[in-house]
């Protein structure tokens, strides 16, 4: 795929995430692996004013093209692609429920079988620090370890998979599970969960399982 066609489909990715409330303003970032390096969203530009030619590419040195400033949260879009080889797409937002369990510091346990697309039974809440910061890049790459989607405390998410449509597919599905843990934690203590034995079952059919990647 060309760089042209990337930039566009990130252009559109950041639109819809936008149109499915899973973001506001300018906050969020998407990126998506290219070359040694990756393209991301510019640093403070609205998406709806955003064109291919200002989508930025990041070498795999950190280093962004001469006179485009990349989004402040390149870094732990680096960190993902570096700890998940198997992944070329990265999607940040500040999702509504998603935000308030990473407020109160929380993962999401198994409450539904939809946790395994994640890649286990939980969405881990990765510790706060700075936006941009260093320290926020290592706390992503150890939750992204062994998961695909993580939560960011005070923050917000991340999901990351093989392409931009699989990447925005997981970020709903996500963001749906936190609605549904906020719904019912406040209800019953503890919230009941699937067992290990029953999630490792989802787990392996969901080798097969989701939105298809053609």
């Amino acid at each position: 795929m060309t760089r042209s066609t990337l930039a566009e489909n990130i252009i559109h990715a950041c639109l819809e995430m936008s149109r499915m409330g899973l973001n506001q303003g300018t906050a969020g970032n998407i990126s998506v692996r290219y070359q040694e390096g990756m393209l991301i969203t510019p640093s403070g530009i609205a998406y709806e004013k955003m064109n291919a030619g200002q989508i930025v590419y990041v070498n795999a040195s950190g280093e962004s093209e001469e006179g485009k400033i990349p989004s402040s949260e390149w870094r732990f879009h680096q960190a993902a692609y570096q700890v998940r080889p198997d992944v070329n797409a990265v999607v940040h937002n500040h999702a509504p429920h998603c935000t308030a369990v990473a407020i109160l510091n929380l993962p999401i346990p198994a409450i539904h079988y939809m946790i395994a697309a994640a890649g286990g039974n939980t969405i881990p809440c990765a510790p706060y620090a700075t936006f941009g910061s260093v320290e926020l890049s290592v706390n992503v790459a150890a939750a992204l370890r062994d998961r695909k989607a993580t939560l960011l405390q005070h923050h917000g998410m991340i999901a990351c998979e093989v392409d931009l449509d699989k990447a925005l597919w997981l970020a709903q599905e996500v963001e749906v599970l936190a609605r549904l843990y906020l719904a019912v934690s406040g209800r019953v203590n503890p919230v009941s969960v699937l067992s290990e034995e029953e999630i490792n079952v989802v787990l392996e059919r969901f080798k097969h399982y989701g939105l298809r990647v053609e």
